[in-house]
């Protein structure tokens, strides 16, 4: 699957460097998973980051430095040890999830409006992560809205255009505060998304308003 959005150099350098927030990076790595030419992106960076490090000074290690290494080390193999089972594939209602959300709790659907549901997402080593799943029907439009901060979403399944284009699965929308626009779902299926806030939505209109408070982001 070739994904045709993607991405900014930004937002790769901050995966790369592990300063992104966990929603965000959730939905970054969902994106990783289809798209190489991201994934070579992150290689760079962190090929980069690396040589940094290998040319600042040396610092001094405390006498047990490198035990506490290695049995760190002997703890992350512990828990990464395969299973004896392959992983059941993630997916709800029948729609295959990202690996990314592995390990998360996925909760149940939640009525938001016409044709539209969420399912909040938990991340366990940051319960304030800002996560959702949300499923619209075939030609329904989100409400007309903007952000403070930038909004990232991975599309799941299905597609949907807005202004700047179709977005289809595997493609990572990323909108910062400028921006404003209304997603309208294609006609052909309904369309899943998993989406991350480093802010808030800014809902326009009636309806947007009342919307608000359903969404909590």
């Amino acid at each position: 699957m070739t994904a045709n959005h993607h991405a900014t150099d930004e937002t790769l350098m901050r995966f790369a460097a592990g300063t992104l927030a966990a929603g965000p990076a959730i939905v970054v790595e969902a994106h990783l998973a289809q798209c190489t030419a991201c994934r070579a992106r992150v290689g760079e960076y962190q090929a980069l980051g690396g040589a940094l490090l290998e040319d600042a000074s040396p610092t001094s290690l405390s006498a047990t430095a490198l035990s506490d290494v290695l049995a760190l080390i002997e703890a992350e193999e512990a828990v990464d040890a395969p299973a004896t089972r392959p992983l059941a594939p993630l997916e709800i209602d029948g729609v295959l999830l990202p690996e990314a959300l592995r390990g998360c709790d996925i909760g149940r659907w939640r009525w938001i409006g016409p044709g539209m549901k969420m399912s909040r997402v938990e991340v366990p080593h940051d319960p304030d992560a800002n996560l959702i799943l949300l499923k619209v029907g075939p030609g329904r439009a989100l409400p007309d809205h903007g952000h403070v901060g930038t909004e990232f979403t991975f599309i799941v399944s299905g597609s949907y255009t807005d202004r700047f284009g179709t977005f289809r699965p595997g493609d990572l929308a990323e909108m910062d505060e400028d921006v404003e626009h209304q997603p309208i779902v294609d006609q052909d299926d309904e369309c899943v998304c998993l989406a991350a806030m480093e802010g808030k939505m800014r809902f326009k209109g009636m309806i947007g308003r009342m919307l608000q408070p359903i969404f909590g982001i």
